[in-house]
């Protein structure tokens, strides 16, 4: 059954808290004597101490987003639940969850340094600039991605479900609420507990409330298509980056990660007690062979999966406003460590979603949000939700997680370019935002399907390669100032050879599309980007890797003092 799957899980996952991460709190000598940078400089914008309790919610639900449910969903459609099973619970532990709590440790051991800038000091200026592309152009994907994932699940709310575009106004209005929420704790100082008394249940109300607004309101977002969705949030994603981090990032980071909370409760219910049995295949053959077009388990469902085992995107979200943010050394814990073993939990509730529909049922046929939205609808019917109550608060749910990724990754990129091009006023940052913010208006204005489909692949690749190389960096740092390094050396070195191959297989079928066009195949423009960046993000790791090799043969180790 799936209850025994997720006990299971749930158990190997504690034990995974309880005792590795108490060696990696150990191996990283974490001390609450030594004041974080969000303590230091505390200037009211970007460094801002938090309550534990508070940026664990803020940090969970800016890493999770999409990846840990549209992942796992795909592959275990692809090659069955058991392999997507394995990695998420597996690849959590010793490779996510390290990966995670490493970069948030040096990132304030180094002023909150960016892991670029902590690349810098380590390595070289040249691996620098190299490493702030990379992380610049993953960026770009993750936006891409994630944009496109949540204007489909506005514009297929808004077509076919029977509430109409319920989800896309309580979305809204959800980002209004958190406006309000910042407002209120930071201008009015209400403290924590009696704010999050108040606003947590707004959620709830503004599910119930978006559907019933006025019949010209229902009707104006109805007709909005999907493309004009992704123009929408491009522009939402534009203001939310360069806004202050307490008037919008922290309040909605909160109140997502309560929302996440809630959506863990409701997951945790149903497959626990809802009785559902396991009907999905454990082992997709066929999958293998026609969803999947012939690739093979390996490297696909190492790439696949993305956040729900590993993603570099969290080393950035760690590095570049988590660290800004953290009050004392000792909660990187929980919140480094403990978010990625949550969102491991995210992940397998995903994939309970799957397991519990048998192989042919057409719900399959439908996209990876809608297959979740319709899992947790099943599990508050037991409680007696109505669906069209139950099924909008899923979709909210999943289109919140996103938003929490998209202001954060917009925010992150901004970050990066203007330490490229030296934008360091506030012009600077609205100039690097609107760069960042160009290529994914162009690829999904450009893209004539699924956009978000059509980037996955690239985004999942993009974004494991990036996690190898922030755990090269680590390693780097670690074995220059004279700490061990095997439990970093050997995951980086997993997802170096997992994320190059899938990344070669990506470039090469880019090749063998490229020679089509002579044969009068069609150009298409998406396409053309995907591989282009494929062969730029390649290249980008392959000139890294050769200059971490040239600083462990030229340059001498640093002190243990210098950590």
């Amino acid at each position: 059954m799936i209850a025994t799957v997720v006990v299971v899980s749930i158990v190997i996952l504690l034990l995974g808290y309880l005792f590795y991460g108490r060696f990696l709190a150990n191996q990283l000598q974490l001390d609450d004597s030594r004041p974080t940078p969000a303590c230091q400089i505390n200037d009211g914008v970007d460094y801002v101490p938090a309550k534990a309790s508070m940026l664990l919610g803020q940090h969970l639900s800016a890493i999770s987003a999409a990846g840990p449910i549209v992942g796992p969903i795909l592959a275990a459609l692809w090659f069955g639940w058991v392999p997507a099973l394995l990695w998420i619970v597996i690849g959590s532990i010793f490779i996510g969850g390290v990966h995670d709590f490493s970069s948030l440790v040096i990132s304030i051991r180094h002023r909150a340094a960016s892991i670029g800038q902590i690349v810098k000091e380590y390595m070289s200026r040249t691996s620098y600039l190299l490493f702030l592309s990379f992380v610049w152009f993953a960026l770009v994907y993750v936006i891409i991605a994630f944009t496109d994932i949540t204007a489909q699940t506005f514009k297929v709310a808004s077509a076919e479900v029977a509430f109409g575009p319920g989800v896309a106004a309580s979305s809204v209005l959800y980002i209004l609420l958190s406006v309000v929420m910042g407002i209120v704790l930071y201008r009015f100082n209400l403290n924590l507990i009696m704010t999050t008394a108040i606003f947590v249940p707004m959620i709830l109300f503004i599910v119930w409330l978006g559907p019933r607004l006025p019949a010209p309101i229902l009707d104006f977002l109805l007709h909005i298509s999907v493309k004009q969705w992704d123009v929408i949030l491009i522009a939402y994603c534009f203001v939310a980056s360069i806004v202050p981090m307490w008037l919008l990032l922290q309040p909605r980071g909160y109140l997502g990660g309560w929302l996440l909370y809630l959506t863990i409760i409701v997951g945790l219910i149903g497959a626990l007690f809802g009785g559902f049995d396991i009907q999905y295949p454990a082992f997709n053959i066929e999958g293998l062979k026609s969803i999947a077009d012939g690739k093979p388990l390996f490297p696909l469902l190492f790439i696949t999966v993305a956040c729900g085992a590993c993603s570099g995107f969290h080393a950035i979200v760690s590095s570049g406003t988590t660290s800004k943010q953290l009050r004392r050394e000792s909660d990187a814990r929980p919140v480094g460590y403990g978010a990625m073993l949550l969102e491991c939990l995210v992940a397998v509730l995903a994939l309970a979603t799957v397991m519990m529909i048998p192989k042919g049922a057409d719900i399959l046929k439908e996209d990876p949000n809608l297959v979740y939205a319709n899992g947790l609808a099943r599990y508050l019917n037991l409680v007696g939700i109505n669906f069209n109550v139950a099924f909008p608060f899923a979709l909210l749910a999943f289109s919140t997680f996103v938003y929490d990724t998209l202001d954060v990754s917009t925010r992150l990129a901004r970050y990066i370019l203007q330490e490229l091009l030296g934008l360091q006023t506030k012009i600077g940052g609205i100039i690097a935002t609107f760069i960042t913010l160009v290529v994914p208006l162009v690829f999904l204005l450009l893209t004539k399907e699924k956009g978000y489909m059509l980037a996955w692949p690239i985004f999942g690749t993009s974004n494991q390669l990036l996690a190898s190389l922030a755990l090269l960096a680590i390693s780097v740092w670690l074995i220059k100032t004279g700490k061990r390094a095997i439990y970093v050396i050997v995951p980086m070195i997993f997802m170096m050879v997992m994320t190059l191959w899938s990344l070669v297989h990506h470039v090469l079928q880019f090749l063998h599309w490229l020679s089509g066009l002579f044969k009068g195949t069609p150009v298409k423009p998406d396409m053309v980007i995907s591989g282009i960046f494929g062969i730029i993000l390649f290249a980008l790791s392959l000139w890294l890797i050769v200059e971490a090799i040239k600083v462990f043969i030229f340059k001498p180790a640093k002190s243990k003092a210098s950590a």
